[in-house]
């Protein structure tokens, strides 16, 4: 699995890199808050390569990889964005202004 080639295919589909407020993990989801929700391609999202589901919930977009997985897919997502890694505090904060 290409890691990277992951992270570029999914940023266009989540609106670019200026759409991303924060994005941080869990086990086994990428959570991702976004500046406008609308300019991502939720079913289009589903379709790249190693994802299990993408839904939107609590003010983020949670795309499922699975466990051991979603690290790796977190850290050439933050690279390839050319964004700081977040804390699931600051992903909390980020959600709390869009709401």
């Amino acid at each position: 699995m290409d890691f990277e080639q992951i992270s570029r295919s999914l940023l266009p589909l989540l609106g670019g890199k200026e759409n991303i407020a924060s994005a941080a993990h869990c086990a086994t989801r990428l959570r991702l808050v976004l500046v406008d929700d609308s300019l991502a391609d939720q079913q289009a999202i589903g379709n790249v390569e190693g994802v299990k589901g993408c839904f939107r919930n609590a003010g983020q977009m949670q795309i499922i990889f699975g466990t051991g997985v979603v690290n790796k897919v977190y850290a050439a997502f933050t690279q390839v964005a050319g964004i700081s890694e977040s804390s699931k505090s600051e992903a909390r904060r980020h959600r709390g202004k869009k709401a």
